[in-house]
């Protein structure tokens, strides 16, 4: 079991999309979301926007995907699944004891060491296989400035 304290909420929910700039037009327009962050991941092969559910830019967020190249694991999963719900992402107070937590209970993970996330977050993924079909991200936040 993770250690009471260790996820301290939904960072955001992660949405697989083939256009990121037609994604961002349709929550802006139908709902009123608008994007506090945008950024292009080399490493994960995406470019990613993050939406803001609430008007302060506080709270859970939605996070666009758009595969940079074909080749992405992004690319390989809309091609697989098509656009939707990609990942369920925890907050959490340290990357490395969540990442211990997890492989304390055997759950597998998809890196061996945390990698650089969304605004200088650092991340790891759990296998869906052993989180009950759900690919989860493990987000430690970077340091507030």
């Amino acid at each position: 079991m993770f250690p009471s304290g260790l996820i301290v909420g939904i960072d955001h929910v992660g949405i697989a999309v083939a256009d990121l700039e037609d994604a961002i037009a349709f929550y802006a327009d139908s709902f009123g979301f608008s994007v506090v962050h945008q950024e292009v991941n080399e490493n994960q092969g995406v470019r990613e926007a993050m939406v803001a559910v609430d008007p302060s830019g506080h709270g859970t967020l939605l996070q666009l995907l758009a595969p940079l190249c074909a080749d992405s694991a992004l690319a390989s999963f809309l091609e697989r699944s098509g656009p939707g719900l990609q990942q369920l992402a925890f907050k959490v107070t340290s990357i490395d004891r969540a990442m211990q937590a997890a492989r304390a209970q055997g759950m597998r993970l998809l890196y061996d060491e945390p990698c650089l996330g969304t605004a200088g977050s650092l991340i790891n993924f759990i296998h869906p296989k052993d989180a009950g079909g759900v690919l989860v991200e493990l987000v430690e936040p970077a340091p507030a400035d």
